[in-house]
């Protein structure tokens, strides 16, 4: 585990563990590098090498008040990329961090990038407009953002209990301590960021970046997501990617990687051999 500083003094933590393949993580608003612990420990286990960062005014990382957008996110992706000297590696982006990836190879280039995967990711564009009719109205977000800057502590013990592991559906146990790792994850971050944050994974617009994506890409999702509602997102990700594959999980919710681990991470393995 260590730190790099971004040309703006940002201080980005990372850990890096194990040798092989790398595979990066990019986790989800408004959590950490913690969210990813299932991942890392399985694929560290299988022989790769796991390398996964708090984002900026997440987790451990500088509590900066600007940069929070997804030009800054994938610069910062890019710079501890050049810092480790990565090559041959495998992004893997949940939900904004899945906006992360699309936006790192997008702006970056894929000299040192082999596959991609956006697992309940954001991309295309998730807020409702002229063009992007099936999205969510804005009003949603607005809502988001005034339950960050207002109501923070409990908007986030509210928001695992329900929708995100979909917690609320009936038949489906609340697990305790998953929903208090998240509040603990997500209170570890700047409010500023994670207010600033809700712009950046709700407006921001992938179809471009999308477009000029040539390494093979998965597309992970699950079609009861109550967070990135499926129909908008992962099948047009997967169509507007040059090499997409979309694999589509029944009745899943969009803390997917967490609650369906085991499933998760044996599909992916198997997509990483095949």
């Amino acid at each position: 585990m260590g730190t790099i500083t971004t040309t703006d003094g940002t201080e980005i933590f990372y850990k890096d563990w194990g040798s092989g393949r790398p595979i990066v993580f990019s986790h989800g608003w408004p959590l950490s590098s913690d969210d990813w612990d299932a991942q890392l420990m399985f694929f560290l286990q299988h022989g790769y090498r796991v390398v996964a960062h708090d984002r900026r005014g997440h987790g451990r990382s500088t509590q900066t008040a600007d940069g929070h957008d997804m030009d800054h996110y994938a610069d910062d992706l890019a710079a501890l990329t050049a810092h480790l000297d990565l090559h041959d590696a495998v992004h893997v982006g949940h939900s904004t961090g899945g906006g992360e990836v699309v936006r790192y190879i997008a702006r970056h280039g894929e000299s040192r990038v082999a596959r991609a995967v956006l697992i309940s990711a954001v991309p295309p564009l998730m807020v409702q407009t002229a063009a992007n009719p099936g999205g969510l109205p804005k009003q949603v977000f607005d809502d988001i953002q005034t339950q960050v800057a207002t109501n923070r502590s409990s908007f986030y013990r509210d928001l695992p209990s329900t929708a995100f592991y979909g917690f609320n559906r009936p038949g489906v146990e609340p697990n305790e301590a998953i929903i208090q790792n998240w509040w603990r994850q997500g209170m570890m971050g700047g409010a500023k960021a994670h207010y600033d944050g809700v712009v950046a994974f709700s407006q921001t617009d992938f179809t471009g970046d999308l477009k000029k994506i040539t390494v093979p890409v998965l597309v992970m999702h699950g079609d009861d997501d109550q967070v990135v509602p499926y129909a908008d997102s992962a099948p047009l990700s997967a169509e507007l990617v040059q090499n997409g594959t979309l694999k589509t999980y029944t009745g899943f919710p969009h803390g997917m990687p967490t609650t369906q681990a085991e499933t998760i991470n044996s599909d992916l393995l198997a997509w990483l051999r095949a």
